[in-house]
């Protein structure tokens, strides 16, 4: 049956409508990725990583792949570490250090300090090309802890005695269930005092400083940024925008670079299981091991 004119004329414009519609969406995605790409800068183009380092500082497998992903992408023209971090285990403080001079052998390395970073964070800025601190972060703190309780006393109270058969004296010292020996002390702080004095090592050869001044610096106290300033410990005062300048300063990567923030990805639960094992080691004796030894800023507060 023959179409009268008024549908016709209906069909076509339901027709353009459509046209219309279906040109409007491919203009809104095309328009959507060109914003995508322009904000996050993720196809093809150049961009500054950032990582951040925040809580307990451990030993992180999945960390040390992300830095070493960012060390083989061309795209990477730079890192930024944003440490917030009281510190964590000795272990954990050496291998991000070890792991961000490995990568500052390819690109530049900057550390941003946020409110703090403190004994193992600070231990990982060292392993960055330039530091930056606020004013108000809190840093500095540089030694190593091993803590222990004897519970002996309170134990006899309560009329438990507790035994140990061990295949020497050392073994298991310290421990709360016993009485800490002068050897088991000597011991103790033979290995304390090793850590300690790669750690001075360490801020004297990052930071250029003579070791005698490093010793004088590292009884364990706190810095301000301007303190850390004055003595060398860190390069300048401000945030992210002075990281970004020194690098297009002294590396030419400009500061219209976009920023990317790299996520690490970890195994589900893992967070909880390793905070556990280091909260463990942090108060509980009968859990310390050499690597659980800690450089830390007022331990009970994280």
């Amino acid at each position: 049956m023959p179409l009268d004119a008024d549908h016709v004329i209906d069909r076509r414009r339901l027709k353009r409508r459509l046209a219309f519609w279906r040109v409007l969406g491919v203009v809104a995605v095309v328009a959507a990725v060109v914003a995508a790409v322009g904000r996050f800068g993720f196809v093809g183009r150049d961009f500054v990583a950032r990582v951040n380092v925040e809580g307990i500082v451990i030993d992180d497998p999945w960390r040390d792949r992300a830095l070493a992903a960012i060390a083989g992408d061309s795209r990477a023209r730079a890192l930024i570490v944003r440490i917030n971090s009281p510190g964590g285990t000795v272990a954990g403080g050496e291998a991000l250090y070890s792991n961000l001079r490995k990568l500052s052998a390819n690109k530049p390395v900057v550390a941003v300090m946020a409110e703090i970073a403190t004994s193992g964070g600070y231990m990982a800025a060292l392993g960055a090309d330039y530091i930056v601190a606020r004013g108000g972060s809190i840093t500095g703190s540089i030694g190593v802890i091993l803590q222990t309780t004897d519970l002996t006393g309170l134990l006899e109270k309560i009329g438990v005695k507790a035994e140990a058969i061990k295949s020497r004296p050392l073994k298991a010292q310290p421990s709360p269930l016993e009485p800490l020996t002068p050897e088991g002390r000597a011991a103790a702080r033979s290995v304390v005092l090793d850590f300690f004095d790669m750690f001075v090592d360490m801020v004297a050869e990052r930071r250029r400083i003579l070791r005698d001044s490093v010793l004088t610096l590292a009884d364990g106290r706190i810095f301000t940024g301007r303190q850390a300033k004055d003595n060398g410990l860190i390069d300048a005062l401000g945030g992210e925008p002075e990281a970004r300048k020194w690098l297009a300063e002294t590396r030419k990567i400009p500061v219209s670079l976009p920023i990317r923030d790299v996520e690490i990805e970890r195994g589900e639960g893992l967070w909880r299981e390793l905070l556990g094992v280091v909260v463990g080691k942090a108060l509980f004796s009968e859990r310390l091991r050499l690597d659980g030894l800690i450089s830390l800023w007022h331990p009970e507060q994280w």
